[in-house]
């Protein structure tokens, strides 16, 4: 039988449908909720080869938080590109610019720190 695993993400929204609180778990780790401030989802679709594409945060996500996720975010994405295509000069290239980004704004939390 082929295994499965489930992940569980639940947005509490406010009166005005804004994300007031964001959970997850899953069943690969611990099984409590882990509060989030923010997360993407990005699908790719089988049949119709189209990405569905989800972004979520809080209310209380500050710019700084979201300068550091973003910062995260893309330098996973040329990470996952790379391994994924072995396409490594692009994955160099993408970088860059992720590095470039981070140096903007480093003054604002972003980067490895």
């Amino acid at each position: 039988m082929a295994q499965k695993s489930e992940i569980k993400i639940i947005v509490r929204l406010d009166d005005d449908k804004i994300p007031s609180s964001i959970v997850w778990t899953s069943d690969e780790g611990n099984e409590q909720y882990t509060e989030a401030k923010a997360f993407l989802l990005s699908i790719f679709e089988k049949t119709s080869q189209d990405t569905l594409k989800l972004d979520l945060w809080t209310k209380e996500m500050e710019i700084g938080e979201m300068d550091r996720f973003m910062y995260h975010t893309l330098k996973s994405l040329c990470d996952t590109y790379t391994k994924a295509t072995n396409h490594a000069e692009l994955g160099n290239d993408m970088m860059k610019f992720v590095e470039y980004f981070g140096s903007k704004v480093s003054g604002k939390s972003a980067g490895d720190n």
